[in-house]
């Protein structure tokens, strides 16, 4: 949510910096905006709309100049998207900017109290509230900017990632950050802030990530100082080697990043289990899990925390370990745990799940967790994230950056790491043969090549989508291992095209959606040979009774239910617990394709953001 870039160093501002903005897109945003400092003048422009349109207004109303500049792009959470409430943010001196990515909680209260002093808003934000706390600060206590930021950071309540600078101080930035993330890349006396390193790959590929409660002084011809927020106390940082090139970041030829993530899939999900899975030697080889196997083998109950995508392959992996370690297992919503004064005790093993590892809803229910004694496992995408640090111990995915906001390679890589570790688990209890361990392995090592085929669907998904993509409704629907991925289908499909959809067990459906179905409702039923198939098909006959149009996502070979559906979508024949992997790839397609034939903004859908770093 929101993106901010900033540059401050030797090169012209205004392209490092609007370019990085163009990266940050996938964040979600609805309004842009920029601060261009020259030496002499802060020209600031910003814009309801996209970068596209910060760049044409920009070119028409300030000069682009500069060898300072600070970006942002607003996700609206105080205020409606509009040219007034778009980042920078002054303040009223005219001598502070500031962007913001967060939600300060108490900016009505600070809001009055500074109204009082005389102080007047032209926006309805928080942001403009914080940028003359800290002017109020600094001239009260007469102190500098970085000093005048740390008082006033610690007079609010909420989340943040900050950079603000005074133009009278023209070769530093401050910037803070509690909540939200916030990266600064280091070159040869220049300096990069952004919310992730994407804005400055090509430049420099040593990075400081600010943990929670840090803030720092970037200043032109001497080093980062990073301190605590609460004590002032030094931190010493510690610079990251960035892996991420950035051709990973690129379209590479697709139309979307959605598809070209689609396809991606296949590898993805061999790096997720590249050298731990050991075929030949028969092991798995997890660190993450062998360094803690004793707080597995002890656990009485796993817990799995997690939100939207990650919620449902939680729900996937609830299945697979009750199935193969035969240990009670929950999942929740990181939203809802995090509120209700859960049970939770030094016997339970928390397994907290999220894309970006910077889910606010996550983190703040892993925190929980800890306080109450259990142990956290961490799995998520992003090298060096809060969940990652914030975690005991934990397993990273694998699956490069996912730009699109409608998240796909990052469910498979998450199922694909939970199968891992259920495996070695049952393994380790005894749970399951050696035999059946192995054949195992070696059907998970299969998996990439049958997503690979299950992507020639394509086409046929495609003529699919076409015949379909007026409905105003869908149902999906799916038994044991694959009601998950009638969920995350139906999520898909309501994210990037905004057609209502749900996803129901199968077995459900007589108890209320049934109801719903006449010759105007797709209905995509999940039917693979494995688990349940005969109950299975005689739901779709229960849809067809009602002419209903099925749309049957089926193991190859299959020819009952060819003869009652509409429309079959052929994926290859796997383990019951592995289906997930390639069921799903038809329903990202065909969510993908009615997107994309209705105009949509598939890459950027409307309201939504890549990373939910606020509550």
């Amino acid at each position: 949510m929101c993106g901010i870039v900033g540059y401050l160093g030797h090169r012209e501002a205004y392209p490092i910096v609007m370019e990085g903005l163009k990266r940050l897109e996938y964040r979600g945003y609805d309004s842009a905006g920029i601060a261009l400092f020259d030496g002499t003048d802060l020209n600031v422009c910003k814009t309801k709309g996209k970068v596209v349109d910060l760049e044409d207004r920009v070119s028409k109303e300030i000069p682009s100049t500069g060898k300072l500049a600070i970006g942002h792009t607003r996700w609206a959470t105080h205020g409606e998207p509009n040219d007034v409430n778009a980042h920078p943010h002054y303040s009223n001196s005219g001598d502070l900017v500031i962007i913001h990515n967060g939600i300060i909680e108490n900016y009505e209260s600070l809001k009055k109290e500074l109204i009082s002093r005389g102080y007047h808003f032209k926006s309805d934000t928080d942001t403009e509230v914080l940028v003359n706390l800290i002017e109020d600060v600094k001239k009260q206590e007469d102190v500098k900017l970085g000093k005048a930021v740390q008082t006033a950071l610690n007079q609010v309540v909420g989340a943040y990632a900050i950079a603000v600078f005074d133009k009278n101080r023209p070769e530093e930035i401050v910037i803070a950050r509690l909540g939200s993330p916030l990266a600064v890349g280091i070159g040869d006396n220049e300096f990069f802030i952004a919310s992730d390193a994407s804005p400055f790959l090509e430049y420099t590929k040593n990075a400081i990530y600010l943990e929670d409660e840090e803030m720092a002084i970037v200043r032109l011809g001497k080093e980062i100082k990073v301190r605590k927020i609460k004590d002032d106390s030094l931190v010493d940082p510690y610079v990251q080697e960035l892996q991420m090139n950035l051709e990973q970041i690129e379209k590479g030829g697709y139309e979307h990043f959605m598809l070209k993530e689609i396809y991606e899939q296949p590898s993805a999900i061999l790096d997720t289990f590249r050298g731990r899975l050991l075929t030949d030697e028969a092991i798995i080889k997890m660190a993450g899990v062998e360094d803690n196997m004793k707080k597995f083998l002890n656990a009485e109950r796993i817990i799995i925390v997690a939100c939207g995508t990650s919620w449902h392959a939680g729900i996937v992996a609830e299945y697979i370990f009750e199935d193969l370690a035969r240990i009670p297992v929950e999942v929740e919503y990181a939203s809802e745990f995090r509120y209700r004064n859960p049970v939770i005790s030094e016997k339970d093993l928390i397994i907290a799940i999220s894309q970006s590892g910077e889910t606010a809803d996550t983190l703040a229910a892993i925190k929980l967790a800890k306080s109450k004694g259990a142990f956290v496992f961490g799995v998520c995408n992003v090298v060096g994230s809060s969940i990652a640090r914030e975690t005991n111990a934990g397993a990273y995915t694998h699956a490069g950056p996912e730009i699109g906001v409608a998240s796909t390679k990052a469910f498979t890589t998450q199922i694909t790491v939970l199968s891992l570790m259920a495996l070695r688990l049952a393994r380790a209890k005894g749970t399951i043969s050696s035999s059946d361990f192995r054949r195992y392995l070696f059907e998970l090592e299969g998996i990439p090549a049958k997503v690979e085929k299950a992507l020639t669907s394509d086409d046929l998904v495609k003529t699919v989508a076409d015949i379909y993509k007026d409905s105003r409704n869908f149902l999906y629907l799916g038994r044991g291992f694959n009601f998950p991925v009638a969920l995350e289908g139906a999520l898909k499909l309501k994210e990037i095209s905004y057609i209502h959809a749900e996803g129901y067990p199968a077995a459900e459906m007589k108890h209320g959606p049934i109801a719903l179905i006449d010759e105007h409702m797709p209905v995509v039923v999940i039917a693979t040979k494995k688990g349940h198939y005969e109950k299975i098909v005689s739901n779709i006959q229960e849809i067809k009774s009602r002419k209903g149009k099925i749309i049957g996502i089926v193991t190859e070979g299959d020819v009952h239910v060819k003869e009652l559906a509409d429309h079959v979508i052929e994926v290859p024949e796997t383990s019951e617990f592995l289906s997930p992997l390639v069921t799903t790839i038809p329903l990202q397609l065909l969510s993908y394709h009615i997107a994309v034939m209705l105009g949509k903004n598939v890459d950027q859908p409307r309201n939504l953001a890549k990373s939910v770093t606020v509550e």
